[in-house]
């Protein structure tokens, strides 16, 4: 990859961080054209200082409380009031600092305001801080950094980033500690659902990881049994309407129920976020576990709907809707279950027949045995690069259903290892993904399985496991033939009918 293009990338975000997962797509580059337009959108923006209106109120109140601005003139900005809830000295902090370089603490109505200046993310109050003040200048912060998926991305009025770059939270996020937020001055899409009265009525926790945010721009919604996904789009797509990219996202979350019985959420937030003068269906994607998690999604502008209709991206990042997020970050897990059943649940849908899946799978496999160069798993699982980790997790993934339904003779998979999971809270961890494998399949057996695939080459034993399935890559492309588990390779491919748990 060219030097500038890392240069880039590092700006807009796209690399691990130690406060929330970050889901690479593994098999297309993020092109510096992309990039590029995106920045010359937006090059008239200007910089401003930051403005201190008087303080809304005075009173320490039951509630954190928010006031927020969405600002144009003379740039595109965010300006924040903070009502406190807590008189005494606490601590407050940016999850991903960088964009507010001052926090202005209001005290005794007769004094001046406090210039509390951002060190390390942090904002120590003073006793008696009553309100905060501060702007988080958008335009601003784009043009010098470059467009990126936390920092900021903009088209004409609409602007779009993460929450997390510009909500100022305690450092102690209780869940018990209520947060009331207001917004005005544009049509906004957050993670959470409004109240009544148009505000959001959160908590403490919710401000942690808090997802995508839209300001202006369009709005769609798709329908699902049971589910709502509210889509935000930051500007036109050349061929499609707004209606249109929602019938889109709309049948591409439907291929989650050939996984799961039920769409894993009542509602989903997606951004939309067109790049001007490109035809790829897909550049990046990402999902954010915010409550409920919400996705983006960096599409071209001149994408077709057919392209859009073949791609994979959103498909992939929607499956992460049917895992927990795992603590510590574990990608041969969570982006190997994402992997993997992109390809299952294009054949069970009818977008694929199951020789154009199994025909993905192998040529993902390939290139990760090539980046793999004969290291062991372990090694691989180590050195965490993509787009290896993402084909050895798919892997895995595919070794473990084949174990799952060896055991259950055909009745049971690996999706009903998510479906367990699911019904044990939003987080988990490896060794507790290991333990729902052994209770579906009756037996422990995931430890020891696990330990001996560890010390192997990465891909060791696939052509073995190929051969079982009756999966053949002949000249003229795969072929599916009886064999020994044909018939456990058909319960693969079909519609899944995962639980009861």
């Amino acid at each position: 990859m060219p030097v500038v293009v890392k240069l880039l990338l590092t700006r807009c975000g796209m690399k691990k961080t130690g406060d929330g997962p970050l889901h690479r797509l593994p098999r297309r580059p993020l092109r510096l054209s992309s990039l590029l337009a995106i920045i010359l959108s937006l090059s008239a923006c200007g910089t401003v200082a930051p403005r201190l209106p008087p303080p809304r109120q005075e009173a320490v109140s039951r509630s954190l409380r928010y006031h927020v601005t969405y600002v144009r003139e003379p740039g595109h900005a965010l300006e924040v009031e903070v009502g406190l809830d807590q008189p005494g000295e606490q601590e407050f902090l940016f999850t991903q600092p960088g964009g507010v370089k001052t926090v202005w603490a209001f005290r005794d109505p007769a004094a001046p305001p406090l210039a509390l200046p951002v060190q390390g993310g942090s904002v120590r109050l003073p006793r008696g801080t009553h309100s905060l003040r501060y702007r988080y200048p958008l335009d601003e912060i784009i043009r010098e950094r470059g467009p990126g998926f936390f920092t900021g991305m903009g088209r004409g009025d609409a602007r779009y980033l993460a929450g997390k770059s510009w909500l100022l939270r305690p450092r102690v996020a209780s869940p018990s500690r209520r947060v009331e937020l207001w917004l005005e001055g544009a049509n906004a899409l957050l993670p959470w659902v409004p109240a009544p009265e148009g505000h959001y009525v959160l908590t403490a926790a919710d401000l942690v990881d808090s997802g995508f945010h839209s300001f202006g721009g369009h709005r769609c919604q798709a329908r699902l049994p049971g589910a709502v996904l509210d889509v935000a789009i930051l500007a036109p797509m050349r061929h499609l309407g707004d209606a249109a990219v929602c019938d889109w996202l709309g049948r591409t979350a439907g291929q989650l129920l050939t996984v799961r019985r039920t769409f894993p959420y009542p509602r989903v937030a997606v951004h939309v976020v067109p790049v001007e003068g490109d035809r790829t269906p897909n550049l990046f994607g990402m999902l954010m576990w915010s409550t409920p998690p919400s996705i983006s999604l960096l599409v071209g502008q001149e994408a077709r709907p057919e392209a859009l209709e073949a791609d994979w991206a959103a498909l992939h990042e929607m499956l992460h809707l049917l895992h927990p997020a795992f603590v510590p970050r574990t990608p041969w897990i969570s982006e190997g279950l994402a992997t993997y059943f992109t390809e299952l649940a294009r054949a069970r849908s009818g977008r694929h027949p199951p020789e154009r899946a199994w025909a993905e799978l192998l040529r993902g496999f390939e290139r990760g045995r090539e980046q793999a160069a004969g290291r062991t798993l372990e090694e691989m699982i180590e050195e965490d690069a993509p787009p290896g980790i993402y084909w050895v997790g798919a892997y895995l993934a595919l070794l473990l259903d084949v174990e799952l339904r060896r055991a259950t003779q055909h009745q049971r998979g690996l999706e009903d290892v998510l479906a367990f999971l699911a019904g044990r809270g939003a987080t988990s961890t490896p060794a507790a993904y290991g333990a729902a494998v052994d209770a579906v399949a009756g037996r422990p057996f995931f430890e020891e399985w696990w330990a001996r695939r560890l010390r192997e080459p990465a891909f060791a034993g696939l052509e073995g496991l190929l051969e079982a399935l009756g999966v053949t890559l002949t000249p003229g492309g795969i072929q599916l033939r009886p064999a020994r588990d044909s018939l456990l390779r058909e319960s693969l491919e079909a519609r899944s009918a995962s639980g009861p748990w």
